[in-house]
């Protein structure tokens, strides 16, 4: 198991390699035909669960370097764990803008907004930057950081999210699977981090609602299911 004592090339090589000898333990064609059955490209993997990649990031802890180095093998797994040990504190904006429209799958898109992206201090800009884009997995990018940031920041003050609730009206008119899921996921999680932003995301899901859209009104029958479930 890579220990952190490579370095560059080295450290890149041993944890590829780490990877390759935990895939041994894998039945690669059924983890390939189970990410095609939840809608994950399996062009260039090597079929690893989560608690594996997992196990690889804590033994390489936090690298900036060494994650945009995976990143850049296009291999899914070594991306996950990319998001696994990127450094938030470090990741530029440049960096997120070039993953994010790498983006080809939602697993690459939720583990990075998950894992790195919402805890990066250049979060909100990104969020206010990538909602706008057209390509689908980085909108989905935005209201998936929001989604993350609604769970993980537990510092953030309510006015940072009843901000975010106008994007979601805005863009909760996209059909497209990903992105109105992503909407939707916002929606939830701001709903269901407090009181006060359970009725301010309950009054926002209403007024999707008359956006008439097949999109918008599927987003907003399913948050207040939710949120009113919680009443």
């Amino acid at each position: 198991m890579a220990s952190g004592r490579g370095t560059g090339a080295g450290r890149l090589k041993e944890v590829l390699r780490d990877m390759r000898l935990a895939a041994g333990e894998v039945d690669i064609p059924a983890a390939i035909e189970g990410m095609k059955r939840f809608g994950i490209p399996a062009v260039k993997t090597l079929g690893l669960n989560t608690p594996q990649m997992r196990v690889i990031a804590r033994s390489v802890g936090r690298d900036q370097a060494l994650a945009e180095a995976l990143w850049e093998t296009g291999i899914l797994d070594a991306r996950i764990v990319a998001s696994l040990i990127g450094d938030p504190d470090a990741i530029t904006r440049a960096v997120m803008d070039r993953w994010a429209r790498d983006f080809d799958s939602w697993a690459e898109c939720d583990a990075c907004c998950c894992n790195l992206f919402d805890r990066s201090p250049h979060a909100w800009t990104q969020i206010r930057k990538w909602a706008p884009r057209r390509g689908e997995f980085v909108r989905r990018a935005a209201f998936a950081t929001i989604a993350a940031l609604a769970v993980h920041d537990k510092k953030a003050e309510d006015r940072v999210f009843l901000e975010a609730l106008p994007l979601i009206e805005r863009y909760a008119f996209d059909e497209r699977n990903f992105v109105k899921k992503g909407v939707n996921w916002a929606l939830r999680n701001i709903g269901k981090r407090n009181a006060a932003l359970r009725v301010a995301a309950m009054e926002c899901a209403e007024r999707v609602r008359v956006q008439g859209t097949p999109s918008a009104r599927w987003i907003a029958a399913d948050a207040l299911r939710e949120l009113r479930g919680r009443a």
